[in-house]
């Protein structure tokens, strides 16, 4: 029977229900903390204080917002973060593809010998006090490239875009070699273009690893002025709540800066620039990860 038919049973029918009503109750149950959260952040610290959980705010509040761009860092710090995440993602997938498409030669000599490093490395780091030694011996220290290279490939990933070049037909690479190809041809006119969904999907989890990354830049970065926005954000919420414990010693009419909606618009700030790029990447999220790890 197909499966349009099996659709036009009761037993079908009920069943296309059954998941219609779960499903919809898992994307509500997604959906709520966001907008929770957008709407706290345009929420007055009262009405947060109030009520536990809202979707549209009473009065609507961009005191936590005026509070974050009031700093004449956040707009650098932002563009720094910016410049981070696509250089990065750049260098990330330069990295991972060259890589991972000559591991996928089953006739690279000692291609074994260093498909078990990349492994090796996926179990066992060398830990922060190492790291933070090798990239201060390369004279990395409070430079961009601090908070780029000791990212530049996953293990993980490098092994999915491998097996993904391994499951393309090896005929394409045997005929184009025997019209004159070299191997860099094969790799940048018929690999690199058929591997659009992947290099996409992967494009878009190396952006968000480097835009959350606030680590690195505590560890390598001295200078206020290279600091990323997440960083700077977090120092707005410290600072706001040493503010806010010593209002009450400052008397007059000091205005004590926004606590919770502060928090939550901090999270806005963080995620919205991820969530613009995803739509232009979604279409090839799904098919770029199954693509590279339907074999082994």
């Amino acid at each position: 029977m197909s499966l349009d038919k099996l659709h036009n049973t009761p037993a079908g029918r009920v069943f296309d229900v059954f998941n219609i009503t779960i499903l919809g109750i898992i994307g509500i149950l997604t959906v709520l903390p966001f907008a929770y959260i957008i709407a706290g952040s345009f929420a007055t610290e009262a009405e947060l204080a109030r009520r536990s959980f809202f979707i549209f705010p009473e009065i609507f509040s961009l005191d936590a917002y005026k509070y974050i761009f009031s700093t004449t860092t956040f707009i650098r710090s932002l563009l720094v973060s910016i410049f981070i995440t696509i250089v990065g993602t750049i260098v990330c997938l330069i990295f991972t593809f060259s890589m991972a498409y000559p591991l996928a030669r089953k006739h690279l000599l000692g291609r074994n010998f260093f498909l078990n490093m990349v492994i090796f490395s996926m179990l066992f780091g060398g830990g922060m006090i190492p790291t933070y030694l090798v990239v201060k011996n390369l004279g990395l220290l409070d430079s961009y490239w601090a908070l780029i290279l000791p990212l530049a490939i996953n293990p993980f990933n490098l092994i999915i875009v491998k097996t993904f070049f391994q499951n393309i037909p090896f005929e394409l690479e045997e005929s184009a070699k025997m019209d004159g190809a070299t191997e860099f041809d094969v790799f940048w006119r018929i690999m690199l273009p058929l591997s659009t969904p992947v290099l996409a999907t992967f494009a878009l989890f190396y952006a968000v690893a480097i835009w959350n990354d606030f680590f690195s830049a505590l560890l390598y970065i001295n200078d206020h002025t290279k600091l990323p926005v997440q960083v700077l954000l977090q120092q707005i919420i410290i600072l706001s709540q040493s503010l806010g414990a010593d209002a009450t010693s400052m008397g007059g009419d000091y205005v004590e800066p926004p606590d919770q909606s502060l928090k939550l618009a901090v999270v806005v700030v963080a995620t919205i620039p991820i969530l613009v790029v995803y739509p232009f990447l979604q279409k090839h999220f799904a098919k770029g990860m199954l693509l590279g790890s339907v074999k082994g």
